[in-house]
């Protein structure tokens, strides 16, 4: 069946063409035509979450691990707004997401009807197109059918070709529920303009010809972009020192995977830094997690930085002299074979390889905490498994360790909130055919808890919730604690619990407060796959963030 109404059958159709196929649907009466036309036809794969919060984050989840548009439809009014956090994530992640509202007709805004606002243009600023459609009443509109065509060709096309959002406000008039057997009309594809890579400057090989030591940050890739032998390449140039954060996906011998337990011990040793300090940087993926080497590079005022890759590039240390478009594997190997004799790399990840050794001792005597946790927590996972953290803590603690090659890791770290953190895990989970485990604090959980609020968890799906009874990363950051005020307004200390959460939404439920019981937890957790499964893990509030801080001390 399809919707009577003609510019609802044009998306329908446009979007089976195009191969749209994963639809996650909010409730409601306005958007009962695409409703209508998605559910009735059996290419789609619909989802019906109610939450609007947790339904995009769902469809972003989905479209993270697919790397093809995902759409999330919703009704009329502040339905809409909802999706917001969902749609700034996928800006600056770069996830196609194509964000479809209905609406009323243009003369029925802002008369006093319920569920109406001014729809248009409402996510301006972290949009990469957004349009509304023109109402089709008969075939014989031959012009608006014509322009609604090209506005949906164009909103597909550029959530492909530039990886992220866009919005489609659709109005409609009632009556909203009518059908037909067949489409009133047809429609024609306008195909995506290649995106031709741009050659490396002759610049920036003079740069790197010149240059004794080079630095290159690898971020956010999703999916991996390199092999073992991109990175045998690389590092076989002793001027150039790799350094990967968790969610590169890149685990190497001679890549430096632990910044901060790198830079923390040392960085007020200003004569020792400087020597780490790079003639050129060079910046692949996303977002950087690490506070202290972004801090580092803009202090000693970075030389020259490049960014290497399709992904936005941004001034992240205020020296950005270009972007190089091309793929990071096509950059490796265009690089000059000619090696400068330096030092750079070998002293540097000696330095590491160091303080990895000395660390087993703070380990071993490391009391129960949030640290401890993690280190268990890494070395209990089961390998071939999707990897979600959430954010805060969590994403900084798994900084600090060594990931699984089997792994691929992935984390919201394009606006670095809380906010919709498991409905990302959900949606992924749901994309994926392997296992996936989500890591996650507390506060970020309840935040998002309605995202148990759905029918298509997959069994294997597993949560670790750390819960330290606040926002523990706030006890981290400089600042007045144990005192009324950093309670509650800062840390936000709570004594909920999980457990009836997993009760109302059919989730087996376990928790653990100490080391021996976390290990056999985690072997039941790992185990049984007949269901959704959340193991918390509550650790001492007062003294986690004294046990990390000390980390650091020790090895320095």
């Amino acid at each position: 069946m399809y919707p009577e109404i003609l510019h609802a059958q044009q998306i329908i159709l446009l979007f089976k063409k195009r191969g749209v196929k994963n639809i996650v649907i909010s409730p409601g009466s306005r958007n009962a035509p695409l409703t209508i036309g998605f559910s009735e036809n059996s290419y789609f794969n619909c989802y019906s979450i109610v939450d609007e919060r947790c339904a995009a984050h769902v469809a972003l989840g989905i479209a993270q691990q697919l790397q093809e548009p995902v759409a999330v439809l919703c009704t009329s009014g502040s339905a809409l707004l909802n999706y917001y956090p969902a749609v700034t994530e996928a800006y600056y992640s770069e996830i196609p997401l194509i964000v479809l509202s209905a609406d009323r007709p243009p003369n029925r805004i802002d008369i006093g009807d319920g569920q109406t606002i001014r729809q248009q243009h409402v996510y301006a600023n972290h949009i990469l197109f957004d349009t509304q459609l023109e109402i089709i009443k008969t075939v014989n509109d031959q012009e608006g059918i014509a322009t609604n065509e090209r506005l949906i060709n164009k909103a597909i096309n550029t959530s492909i070709a530039q990886h992220g959002p866009v919005h489609i406000n659709v109005p409609f008039e009632e009556p909203l529920y009518n059908r037909v057997q067949e489409p009133s009309l047809e429609v024609k594809v306008i195909d995506i303009l290649k995106d031709e890579s741009s050659a490396i400057p002759h610049n920036f090989t003079e740069q790197w010809k010149t240059a004794n030591r080079k630095l290159v940050i690898l971020a956010t890739l999703n999916p991996p972009v390199f092999e073992k032998e991109d990175l045998d390449l690389l590092t076989s140039d002793p001027s150039v020192l790799v350094m990967s954060e968790v969610s590169s996906n890149v685990v190497h011998d001679k890549v430096i995977w632990g910044i901060d337990t790198l830079i923390a011990p040392i960085e007020k040793e200003d004569d020792q830094i400087k020597d780490l300090q790079p003639d050129l940087v060079i910046t692949i993926g996303g977002m950087i997690v690490s506070k202290k080497i972004k801090q580092y590079l803009r202090r000693f005022e970075t030389k020259v930085h490049y960014h290497v890759g399709k992904r936005r590039a941004y001034d992240t240390f205020f020296k950005l002299a270009g972007h190089i478009k091309v793929r990071p594997q096509t950059w490796v190997h265009q690089l000059p074979k000619t090696y400068r004799e330096s030092d750079y790399q070998k002293r540097w990840t000696s330095h590491f390889n160091n303080y990895l050794v000395k660390r087993e001792d703070y380990f071993a005597k490391m009391p129960w905490s949030d640290f401890k946790v993690f280190e268990l927590a890494f070395a209990s996972l089961p390998n071939n498994i999707v990897l979600q953290l959430g954010n805060s803590s969590t994403i900084r603690y798994a900084q600090l360790f060594k990931m699984n090659e089997s792994h691929t890791v992935f984390s919201n770290r394009g606006t670095s909130g809380i906010d919709g953190s498991t409905s990302t895990a959900i949606g992924a989970a749901i994309a994926q055919e392997k296992p996936v485990v989500f890591i996650t604090g507390d506060l970020s959980f309840f935040y998002d808890s309605n995202a148990l609020w759905n029918k298509y968890i997959p069994k294997n799906f597993k949560i670790i919730v750390v819960n330290n009874s606040g926002g523990g990363i706030f006890r981290i950051l400089p600042g007045h604690k144990d005192t009324h005020e950093f309670d509650t307004y800062f840390e936000t200390k709570h004594e909920l619990t999980a457990q009836h959460l997993c009760k109302m939404y059919g989730l087996k439920y376990d928790s653990v407060s100490d080391e021996s019981a976390f290990a056999k937890a985690c072997k039941k957790l790992f185990t049984i796959n007949d269901s959704p499964q959340l193991l918390e893990v509550f650790t001492p509030r007062q003294i986690n963030d004294t046990v990390l801080l000390d980390y650091f001390k020790f090895l320095k």
